[in-house]
């Protein structure tokens, strides 16, 4: 929509207030309303002014005043509002020199398609993201000097075959057996369904559904891939419906990586591939029907794997999913159908607009905008320096012997060891000026003092169960 059709559809739906949405560094979507007679056309251009020094990993004091514009093709209604509203994404500039933020992680994703189309390598990124979330229906958890604990519940989990819910009617999931259950064992199907409906009526293109593996109300929504900006919006829209659908009937969506122990955790598995004039260009002739160009884009992603998880991985909990033997590959190896290596290329169709390359190391902890132009990045100069991949992995990871896993370079193993490879390898980051010095080094300072330290500083439960008696 334009500005003009923007102000027309508020009209037609009898909006009442606007919301300006925006996401900050570390990936949560922040926002404030405005009346509709307030939205001008005018607005498209000046924007709306805010206090960007209480925005995380954002502006000091000193230079607080900053801007957002909101886009008008990013325009939808806001099916949770009870006073008719319309949600736009916004673009955060500087009010005096009027130049897009260089830490607005939306300017960042921007940047990086703009690059792309300077190299000429590729006119289009698609992306498709497969976020995996839980369901729970009590989250409880605090965290203070003299104790810390976490208390996670769901009417699905194993632990509560034996709970007398008056009554119990059993169909609990084992741990590990959560795969594509029909119900009443799978109890999230309808709430899934409303999620789904609910984004279709957001805009967006909803190809399936299912159960996940893990107990306790693993789930996955798959959206039909699309461009690299677009897809990081639709992914924020995503994530706002699953929490608020849940919300509203008493339950809560976490997007954490590894909430329960012992059990499969919450992957993103993401799918790229590049295109030029409406062709694709990751289908060949070589090994699994992939070009030379989507082998150096592989090639890319392997080489800069441990910088990356540091943006696709952002979290400490991150690193209790990259272990052996719950599907999040520590391999960086790549392979046809083989869902244990770090970059797998799927073999449902033969077409080739299907081919393209599954990244499989990240999680849905990332901030989408900043986790999609990185892995584009990584893309672009293996394509460019025709990094080779390797030899494919087409074997179990999980399953080899030691002399040859080690071998095989592994994934960090905290997000503190990932930080320090995106200190020694982030120069493929800064071409284009996509992501600048001050990003990476604003990243990697504010995720070692509010992640890291804060984390290692702090007793865990599990030391007291260890320790107490020494």
């Amino acid at each position: 929509m334009t500005p003009r059709e923007v102000l027309a559809f508020c009209r037609e739906k009898d909006v009442k207030a606007v919301d300006i949405r925006f996401t900050d560094f570390p990936g949560a979507w922040k926002h404030f309303t405005i009346p509709v007679g307030k939205l001008e056309e005018i607005t498209f251009e000046d924007g709306l002014g805010f206090d960007g020094s209480s925005v995380r990993g954002w502006q000091s004091i000193n230079e607080s005043d900053m801007v957002v514009v909101p886009q008008p093709d990013t325009a939808f209604l806001d099916p949770f509002a009870d006073l008719p509203t319309l949600a736009m994404i916004g673009n955060v500039q500087d009010p005096i020199t009027r130049e897009d933020y260089s830490r607005d992680p939306r300017n960042i994703a921007r940047k990086s398609v703009n690059y792309l189309l300077s190299t000429g390598i590729a006119d289009t990124a698609c992306f498709g993201p497969e976020a995996e979330f839980f369901i729970f229906d009590e989250a409880r958890f605090d965290q203070r000097t003299n104790e810390g604990f976490y208390h996670l519940d769901s009417i699905e989990a194993e632990w509560n075959r034996g709970r007398q819910e008056n009554p119990n009617l059993g169909y609990k999931l084992r741990q590990k057996e959560g795969y594509f259950p029909v119900p009443p064992s799978d109890q999230m199907q309808n709430l899934r369904n409303e999620m789904m409906q609910c984004m279709i009526n957001c805009g967006l293109d909803v190809e399936c559904h299912h159960h996940e593996v893990a107990t306790a109300g693993q789930c996955e929504i798959d959206l039909q891939f699309g461009q690299l900006v677009d897809m990081a919006d639709k992914l924020m829209i995503y994530k706002y419906v699953a929490k608020n659908v849940a919300h509203r009937h008493g339950k809560t969506v976490t997007f954490m990586p590894k909430p329960l122990f012992g059990d499969n955790g919450s992957g993103m598995h993401i799918h790229i591939s590049l295109w030029k004039a409406g062709e694709p260009l990751f289908a060949g002739s070589g090994y699994a029907g992939l070009s030379d160009m989507a082998l150096h884009a592989i090639g890319g992603i392997l080489r800069h794997a441990p910088a990356l998880l540091a943006i696709t991985n952002p979290t400490t909990n991150s690193y209790k999913r990259l272990v052996p033997g719950y599907e999040a590959p520590v391999h960086l190896a790549y392979s046809q159908r083989n869902r244990s290596a770090a970059c797998r290329i799927p073999m449902y169709s033969p077409s080739p607009k299907s081919k393209r390359i599954e990244f499989r190391c990240p999680d849905p902890s990332s901030n989408p905008y900043l986790a999609f132009s990185a892995i584009l990045l990584a893309v672009i100069d293996g394509i460019q320096n025709k990094l080779s991949p390797g030899e494919p992995l087409d074997k179990d990871n999980y399953d080899l012997p030691p002399e040859v896993t080690s071998t095989v370079p592994k994934t960090p193993a905290t997000l503190d060891e990932s930080l320090r490879s995106l200190e020694d390898d982030h120069e493929f980051l800064l071409r284009g000026d996509v992501f600048t010095s001050d990003v990476i080094e604003t990243w990697i300072s504010y995720k070692r003092e509010h992640e890291v330290d804060a984390l290692r500083l702090r007793p865990h439960p599990f030391e007291f169960c260890l320790y107490y008696d020494v």
